[in-house]
C-alpha cells in the first residue's frame, strides 16, 4: 500500500485507469503476478506473487518509480500539483498466516468501509 505526496486525491479516472494498466504492465515484464489491486484517489492497495528473490520493498519502489515517471509525462497535471507523484513511504506484509483469499477480499472491500461511505469512485 502507499500513496501520492501529501494525501492528494488525485488518482480518479482517467489517471487511475492508466496506473492500473501501468502496474499489470510492470508486474508482467517482471515476472510478477498481481493478484488484486484496488486504486482509490489517495491510495493503491496491491496484492502481488512473486520470486521470493524480488523483496517485497524492490517490488514497490520498481512499480512506484515506473508509474510516477509515465503518468506524469502522460498527466502534465500531476506534475504541476505535486513535486514527485508518489509518497517516500510504503506499507508492505507478507502473506503467512492469513490465506491470499482473505488478502485479496480485504482489498476488493475496501469501498465498503464506513469511512468511506458516499464516496464516489
Amino acid at each position: 500500500m502507499w500513496c501520492p505526496k501529501y494525501r492528494r486525491p488525485v488518482l480518479v479516472h482517467p489517471v487511475a485507469e492508466r496506473l492500473r494498466e501501468l502496474i499489470e504492465q510492470e508486474a508482467g515484464e517482471r515476472g510478477w503476478s498481481i493478484v488484486a489491486v484496488e486504486v482509490m484517489p489517495d491510495y493503491v492497495h496491491l496484492f502481488v506473487r512473486a520470486d521470493p528473490i524480488a523483496s517485497p520493498s524492490y517490488i514497490a519502489n520498481q512499480i512506484k518509480g515506473f508509474t510516477s515517471k509515465v503518468l506524469r509525462g502522460e498527466f502534465p497535471h500531476l506534475r504541476r500539483r505535486l513535486p514527485t507523484l508518489w509518497s517516500r513511504s510504503f506499507f508492505v506484509a507478507s502473506v503467512g498466516s492469513v490465506s491470499a483469499a482473505t488478502v485479496q477480499e480485504y482489498i476488493e472491500t475496501q469501498w465498503e468501509r464506513p469511512w468511506r461511505k458516499g464516496a464516489v469512485s
